[in-house]
Formats: structure tokens, C-alpha cells, sequence
């Protein structure tokens, strides 16, 4: 990356904001990382350029993007699955328009890549469950899931009608230390880690046999900043990639944090969020994400699992 160029994350001080933020500030020295978020965020504006910024406003967008010559925007503002449910009207405006507002300052301003995350949250009861493929049946049946469904589409519109260079990843869900869940259906997978250190007990919003498509954080901040420093024509698909990561039930985290800590025990008190744990797959193929541009997985379930009980343990004072 030269010197002249500038990269901007919106939604930084999410769960991925956070650690993606903070891998490109150690990669990229100076001022090229500029984070913002529609909250102050002291841990953001230590090590770098911090701005508020609300993603609804669209005037503010384009005023950043020119005043600080930004040429790539990682857009990671949302309202996710869960929280989205109990206010629906919202979730799609703040999804959709915030996507819009970025892809016209993209083509507007000339951006030169943006980055937009999708989720396995595009499919739905309908959609095979098992190795999921790429292109399938696709009938979400959450906010989310419908948001991130038209913003993928939004997204290779916008590639094929302007050229806006959008690269996009549906994430399975996402488990790290560094930042506090964010109100998924997966998130159930990072609580887990804190209570088993804290209480020795968990009781799960799900139940024990719902298998679902995971990922250690440093491998989905790895895989995003390596589709965005991917040349362009490796970059095929411009709706999004599947990324399949981890597979894995609550029993089976359970019984992989037991080797760790004997005495751990689980309940189960299943609740709405199962319904949408339900409508998505339970494994997924995400060959053309390693034909493409090279993705392999480096963690497993179980040294995934020792590495959350160490880093949070320290966390703790443990």
C-alpha cells in the first residue's frame, strides 16, 4: 500500500471493527487507518484517528471520504440478526441505506475498494443444509438475513453497472475475545468461554445438537484483509464468498472446554433465537474462496477453545 492511501472502517467499534482495526494499525503505520463509530470509543482513538460517524448520515460519509482521500472503506455497520428481530423497521433502514450511502460515495468519490460483510444469515429454511454451495436457494427469513441478501445483490450491481471494486464475505459466526458479543444468534459461542471461567456454568439459549457454521476471529480478520489484498480478477464472485470455518453444536463446545475445565456443566433454555439458528445451515462449502484467492482455515474447535479460555482467563486476572 503507498503511502498516499487511506483506509476507513465504519462500524469500528463492533466485533469485528475492533480486531480488524487493530490488525490493519499494526500492519499500516502513521494515520492510514481512520476508525469511526456512532459512539466514542477511547480503546479506537488511542493508537490512531478516530471520528463519529453515523452511517444514516449521508453528508458526513462523503465529507470524510473526500476531506481524508479515503480509498478503501471497510463498511461494517449493522444491526445484527437478533437485535434486528425486535426492531425490524430499523435494522433495515440502518442495514441498507448505510450500505448505500457507502456504495455512492464509492463511485462518487472514487474509492478504489470497499469491503462489505454478508453473513450465513442469506439462507434459509430452504436452503441445504449440509455443505452449503455457494449459489443456492437463498430465502432468508429474518431482517438480517433479507438485508443481507438485497445488500448482496446491491453490491454486485453496483461492481457490474460502475465498477465500484466491492469484495464481500458471508461470515459464518464469529467467536473472539477482544470485544463483547453483539446481539447474533451465534454469540451464545463467545458467552460461553467468559461464563465456564466465571460461574464454571452456562445455560444456552439454544439446544445441545443445533450445529452451526463458526469462525475464530483471527482467521475471519485474516481472511477479509486477504480478499481485499487479492488482485482484482482473482476476485470472482462480487456478490459474496461463502466462509465455511468451524461446524460445531453446544454440546461439542461444551464437552471441548470439559477438557480444560472438569468441572464445567451446561444447561439448555432454548429461546426465540432458536427458531433462527434453525433456518441456517449447518456446514458450508466454501471451496471457491480457497480456488480464488487461497483461504484455508488455521483453527479448529479445539485449539480455538484453548485459546479463548487463555486470553480471556488473562482477561480475568486468572
Amino acid at each position: 500500500m503507498s503511502s498516499s492511501e487511506k483506509i476507513l472502517i465504519i462500524g469500528a467499534g463492533g466485533q469485528i471493527g475492533t480486531e480488524l482495526t487493530e490488525t490493519l494499525r499494526a500492519k499500516y503505520t502513521g494515520t492510514a487507518v481512520i476508525a469511526t463509530d456512532v459512539r466514542e470509543n477511547e480503546g479506537l482513538s488511542k493508537d490512531g484517528p478516530f471520528f463519529l460517524l453515523d452511517v444514516l448520515d449521508k453528508a458526513a460519509i462523503y465529507s470524510l471520504v473526500e476531506r481524508e482521500k479515503v480509498t478503501q472503506i471497510y463498511h461494517l455497520a449493522a444491526l445484527l440478526s437478533a437485535t434486528g428481530e425486535k426492531n425490524p423497521e430499523f435494522a433495515w433502514q440502518l442495514n441498507m441505506d448505510g450500505l448505500l450511502h457507502v456504495l455512492n460515495a464509492a463511485r462518487d468519490l472514487k474509492v478504489g475498494k470497499v469491503f462489505w460483510p454478508s453473513s450465513i444469515a442469506v439462507f434459509g429454511p430452504g436452503t441445504p443444509a449440509d455443505h452449503t454451495p455457494q449459489d443456492t436457494v437463498m430465502d432468508p427469513n429474518t431482517v438480517y438475513g433479507i438485508s443481507k441478501l438485497a445488500g448482496e445483490r446491491w453490491c454486485e450491481y453496483y461492481y457490474n453497472r460502475y465498477k465500484v471494486d466491492v469484495r464481500s464475505i458471508r461470515y459464518p459466526g464469529l467467536i473472539g475475545y477482544k470485544s463483547a458479543p453483539g446481539g447474533g444468534t451465534t454469540d451464545y459461542a463467545v458467552d460461553i468461554f467468559h461464563q465456564a471461567l466465571q460461574k464454571g456454568s452456562f445455560t444456552c439459549f439454544l439446544k445441545p445438537d443445533t450445529a452451526l457454521p463458526m469462525m475464530y476471529m483471527p482467521d475471519a480478520i485474516r481472511a477479509t484483509i486477504s480478499l481485499m489484498d487479492a488482485p482484482a480478477e482473482q476476485v470472482k464472485i462480487r456478490s459474496s464468498y461463502n466462509l465455511g470455518g468451524i461446524s460445531f453444536t453446544p454440546a461439542q463446545i461444551a464437552q471441548a472446554i470439559q477438557k480444560h475445565i472438569l468441572s464445567f456443566t451446561i444447561d439448555y433454555a432454548p429461546d426465540f433465537r432458536q427458531a433462527i439458528a434453525d433456518s441456517w445451515p449447518n456446514s458450508i462449502d466454501d471451496v471457491r474462496a480457497g480456488a480464488d484467492w487461497g483461504w484455508k482455515m488455521d483453527y479448529d474447535l479445539d485449539s480455538m477453545t484453548a485459546d479463548m479460555l487463555h486470553h480471556i482467563a488473562l482477561q480475568l486476572g486468572k
